[in-house]
């Protein structure tokens, strides 16, 4: 007896014991907790919104799926190679599979039949109805503009600048980046361009985070100029998108609205200089995917990463609309305007938008500028769209006349032997004419000189070194062409009268240009010979009467008309 006990003892031992197998519940929530982790670190690294309107949830179902069914699939295997049962693996890996698949063809079926009824082809009228613009009279809605509104740079340059003002200071030049996104914004009623820091590397992340990014930029559009705005330590950038982990600024917004679909974040200051980030609320409007608007926006602080939502944004706020989003839309309605099947066939009435767009500030807002042309690509513009881009009020007004790039090339053509390049042009009111201006740009995207253009006889071209001489030889060209009277008021003028006490000459651009100096003043007063010919006949002493731009700088200042009291 004791034998056969000892036996069985040592049967027990060396039969190895094995590990008891995970039953069916087991397996799926070792599936499932698989699963969440994997979609944990998906949700961390990619943010999509859990909104059925957005394509990114879809491919984070389809991410989770897939984790689940693989590892369904490596836990039924196990245990068949261990049970050598291949017929047991098949129904494990079916009943443990289905209810992903399931899930992932229900996925499928609805983002298909979302992007059905989402077609412009069922849904026409619904696009066309996205962006309807109102009939405009540009000579009374649009008021002639001060040169102190006028922006005289175009991104690149602005780019250019802000660089080199950053290139400057080495204890920040050493440790950060300038971005290249910069925002035109209106700042104390001057157009601006801003932009914010980034860190240079991982490594200058890590010893800059804990204080922050130190200062923004700023490029006035006007005046030209580039400054770098210090913050103070408790105002110092610490939300952006060049954080990493929790204070990226994108992570910041999802984990504060998992749902919410958000435009690109624009970077902007409030009048005080204190710096935000606008994100703007996108909501799709026609079936599932279709029709994407703006309903708001978040404003987070860059310094705290306070979240607050506004359906209407403060009106120190510029840029809510992006461009590009004002345009698609427009392009619907210009497509749609008869329907679907008119956009293809005949195409009668169809307009688009123009290949660019600019921007200009009017009544303490930026307003962007784009052509409307034939959809049959004529080179020739109906009209322009003017659109506030923080509140999308859009204003179609009709002018015929050449597209942007047709006057593009008109205005670098008198100037073709330096060599300059235009930048894309602004629509200004002068004289009551619709008008493009434009800044020409040397190899070195410095301005060199400004242009306008007549919109509808864009032969008509006039340069000039600064903005009023620019205009009054303008003016002049009207005049002759009988376009418009010469001398006009245009933005804002003031008078002077003295006694000349110095006359200067120069030739600029080949034109004449006189520089009178008053008795009394160190300014002097910049003439063109063939806008007022009289000037020439001036002699020291004479009694005159000065109307002149009263935005001029260096001690300059360009004037419109000049009466001599004989």
């Amino acid at each position: 007896m004791d034998e056969r006990m000892e036996h069985i003892r040592a049967e027990k031992v060396k039969k190895p014991r094995g590990k008891k197998p995970l039953g069916r519940w087991g397996r799926t929530a070792v599936c499932l907790l698989v699963t969440l982790l994997a979609g944990l670190v998906y949700f961390y690294l990619a943010l999509p919104p859990l909104n059925f309107h957005d394509g990114a949830f879809y491919s984070f179902l389809f991410f989770l799926c897939v984790v689940y069914v693989l590892c369904a699939l490596a836990l039924a295997g196990r245990g068949a190679v261990e049970r050598r049962d291949v017929g047991t693996f098949f129904r494990f890996a079916k009943d443990q599979c289905t209810p992903a698949l399931v899930l992932f063809a229900a996925a499928i079926l609805v983002a298909v039949i979302g992007w059905l009824i989402s077609l412009p082809l069922f849904r026409a009228s619904a696009y066309r109805e996205l962006l309807v613009p109102r009939e405009g009279n540009f000579t009374a809605e649009i008021s002639e503009v001060s040169y102190n509104e006028i922006p005289m740079l175009d991104e690149q340059s602005a780019e250019m600048l802000g660089d080199r003002k950053m290139g400057e200071l080495s204890d920040l030049v050493s440790q950060f980046e300038v971005s290249d996104a910069y925002t035109q914004i209106n700042y104390q009623g001057r157009p601006v361009r801003v932009t914010y820091l980034e860190y240079g590397d991982f490594f200058k992340w890590l010893g800059n985070r804990a204080e922050g990014l130190p200062a923004y930029i700023t490029v006035d559009m006007v005046s030209q100029e580039a400054s770098v705005v210090r913050l103070e330590p408790e105002q110092r950038i610490r939300y952006s998108p060049s954080e990493l982990f929790n204070r990226k600024l994108e992570r910041h917004l999802r984990f504060h609205y998992p749902t919410w679909m958000f435009s690109q974040p624009t970077f902007e200051i409030d009048e005080a200089g204190k710096p935000y980030w606008i994100c703007p609320k996108v909501e799709k409007t026609i079936g599932l995917f279709g029709g994407a608007d703006i309903h708001g926006a978040v404003l987070v602080d860059a310094a705290t990463g306070a979240c607050q939502y506004y359906e209407e944004v403060p009106s120190w706020v510029d840029r809510v609309y992006q461009a590009d989003l004002i345009m698609g839309q427009y392009n619907y309605h210009g497509l749609y305007v008869r329907g679907f099947w008119n956009s293809i066939f005949g195409q009668r009435d169809v307009t688009v938008t123009t290949e660019g767009y600019n921007y200009i500030a009017l009544n303490d807002d930026v307003y962007m500028y784009t052509g409307v042309t034939s959809v049959t690509g004529d080179q020739s513009n109906v009209g322009f769209l003017l659109s506030n881009q923080r509140t999308k009020e859009t204003a179609y007004y009709k002018a015929p006349g050449a597209v942007e790039r047709s006057a593009m090339n008109s205005a670098q053509g008198v100037v073709q032997d330096l060599g300059y390049t235009a930048t894309w042009p602004l629509l200004l009111n002068i004289a009551g004419e619709p008008t493009y201006f434009i800044s020409l740009k040397d190899a070195n995207q410095l301005v060199k000189l400004y242009a306008m253009v007549n919109v509808a006889q864009y032969q008509v071209v006039s340069t000039g070194p600064t903005v009023a001489q620019c205009e009054a030889n303008y003016l002049d060209l009207l005049g002759r062409q009988g376009i418009a009277q010469p001398g006009q008021d245009t933005g804002s003028q003031e008078e002077v009268s003295g006694t000349v006490a110095e006359i200067r000459t120069a030739v600029l651009d080949g034109n004449s240009v006189y520089f009178l100096r008053l008795e009394g003043q160190e300014v002097f007063y910049t003439l063109s010979a063939s806008v007022q010919p009289e000037v020439v006949t001036l002699d020291v002493g004479d009694e005159v009467t000065v109307t002149y731009a009263p935005d001029g700088d260096s001690g300059l200042l360009s004037a419109y008309r000049l009466e001599v009291a004989r």
